[in-house]
């Protein structure tokens, strides 16, 4: 209750305390988001909120579209997108205890895998999924926007899109430097707001389901489901797993590790789930919504309500949506300086903003539809940070004693320059899962050149739609460190002790 009263008070002792952190964004010493033993507070269950805020976006109903495009029927749909989901968000979770075991965000903690310089190939590649998720959400964001007020009968052109691009933009932007105490408490708010318009929004629409279409549905191949299970682990967990210690390193090194995992866990997953489920029953008994949503996701979900809770629905939305690329932004300025751009971390966030504002204008006002860049983007950059994670949780698993924060910037500390096994290991497995999944984006028909030599059919066979490359990568990388790498570690940690490093918590 406490914490309730704190974070709705609009004071001006709380506009002071906002502008502090502001002022604190922009010194100097916050330039490699390495945080002090002092700066660690909390508990576990804080991490409900940020993580929560983040997935539980009306978006998440147009998944089920993205589901049911495998031709699956409704009792293989809710498997692949359960068992997907929570299966993706237990990674994330996994993850996430690396966070209180040292002090800096994942993509610098990953240096002792793959080596401090080493390491700007999986940055890179991080880097470049959090930039493509703030153009989804943002463009989601305007596109949202323009339908919903043509269905209320307002203005819904290029003004209007402008307008909502440069506001959701604006608040992005600026609490991506601000930074974590901030995202904190707007998460917390954008949460309790999309729960209850989220439960309006099933209340409204639960006449449309038809029963007798969703009992009706036709089963699809067992690849079929198997695809759908990996996109979707590729849609929702895989896509965080990048920036999932972000959040937990401002826990207390003594915090429960049980704890870390099941608030992550559960917080990530619950809204997902139930919107997916929802969402299958919903579009199952529409099957005309897939085509809808292949333009504009959650406008076509809007078109369902009547025109008075448009607006609600709109604005939470719209919220939801911004929760999301919030983490996004503040996460990406982080594997900037991850990669070593010698700028503070306000300004890695202003550079994102950029990179987010060239890529949304070419989804909202060049590209011709929103699935197909989506699609491609969530395929292709999927099975590298797959592949990374693969190495990440190998490390961790292997690792018995705490991280050594000053090792992770030191080119000639215990972890080296370059692991060149790690950097080849996440090389060959990218070069496997991306001939081993099919792409239909423009652009990307050149993925699943593996299909046919391996005797899987080719990209027409039923193997075709299964995006085994996703699970392929991380299985090479995981086993291929930990086989490959115990000594290595093992060697750190040995020297570790001998220096009189922290021990293990």
């Amino acid at each position: 209750a406490k914490e309730s009263a704190y974070l709705f008070d609009f004071a001006p002792t709380r506009v002071l305390e906002i502008y502090d952190q502001f002022a604190n964004a922009l010194n100097p010493k916050a330039v490699n988001g390495e945080i002090t033993e002092a700066e660690r507070k909390g508990k576990p269950s804080d991490l409900f909120w940020p993580w929560c805020a983040a997935n539980i976006s009306v978006f998440g109903l147009s998944y089920a579209a993205f589901v049911l495009f495998f031709g699956l029927n409704i009792w293989q749909a809710l498997v692949a997108s359960i068992v997907g989901t929570v299966l993706s968000f237990i990674l994330v979770g996994l993850v996430s205890l690396a966070g209180k075991r040292g002090s800096a965000p994942t993509m610098v903690l990953s240096r002792a895998s793959f080596g401090v310089r080493g390491n700007a190939l999986p940055s890179l590649v991080g880097y470049l999924i959090l930039i493509g998720w703030e153009i989804v959400l943002v463009s989601l964001a305007v596109l949202a926007t323009a339908t919903i007020f043509k269905d209320l009968g307002w203005s819904a052109g290029d003004f209007t899109k402008v307008v909502a691009f440069l506001v959701v933009v604006a608040i992005i932007v600026l609490a991506g430097i601000i930074g974590f105490d901030l995202i904190m408490r707007l998460q917390m708010v954008i949460t309790v707001a999309t729960v209850v318009i989220t439960v309006g929004y099933i209340l409204l629409t639960v006449d449309e389901l038809n029963w007798d279409r969703i009992n009706g549905m036709a089963s699809g191949s067992m690849t079929a489901v198997i695809g759908a299970l990996l996109l979707m682990m590729t849609a929702f967990g895989l896509s965080w797993t990048n920036s999932a210690a972000d959040y937990s390193r401002y826990l207390p090194r003594s915090a429960s590790s049980a704890g870390v995992l099941w608030w992550t866990i559960f917080g990530s997953a619950i809204a997902p789930v139930i919107l997916l489920v929802y969402g299958l029953l919903l579009v199952g008994s529409r099957p005309g919504l897939i085509g809808k949503i292949s333009a504009d996701p959650i406008g076509t979900l809007a078109d369902l309500l009547p025109t008075w809770y448009l607006v609600p629905f709109a604005v939470v939305a719209v919220l939801g949506l911004i929760a999301g690329a919030v983490l996004d932004i503040y996460s990406s300025g982080l594997t900037l300086l991850a990669l070593g751009l010698p700028v503070k971390r306000w300004m890695a966030a202003g550079l994102d903003g950029v990179l987010m504002i060239i890529g949304s204008i070419y989804v909202v006002w060049v590209a011709q539809d929103f699935i197909g860049p989506f699609t491609g983007f969530l395929i292709t950059l999927g099975v590298p940070i797959t592949a990374w994670c693969g190495v990440f949780l190998a490390d961790l698993a292997l690792r018995k004693r705490d991280y050594d924060d000053a090792a992770l910037f030191d080119l000639k500390g215990r972890y080296g320059s370059e692991n060149w096994v790690s950097i080849g290991l996440m090389l060959l497995a990218t070069g496997l899962g991306w001939g081993l999944v099919r792409n239909f984006s423009d652009g990307f028909s050149w993925e699943g050149y593996l299909l046919g030599p391996f005797g899987l059919g080719g990209k027409d066979g039923t193997w075709g739609v299964a995006n085994l490359g996703v699970a392929v990568a991380f299985v090479v990388c995981f086993v291929g460190y930990f086989v490959l790498c115990g000594q290595r570690v093992t060697h750190q940690e040995t020297s570790q002790v001998a220096e009189g490093e922290p021990g293990r918590v």
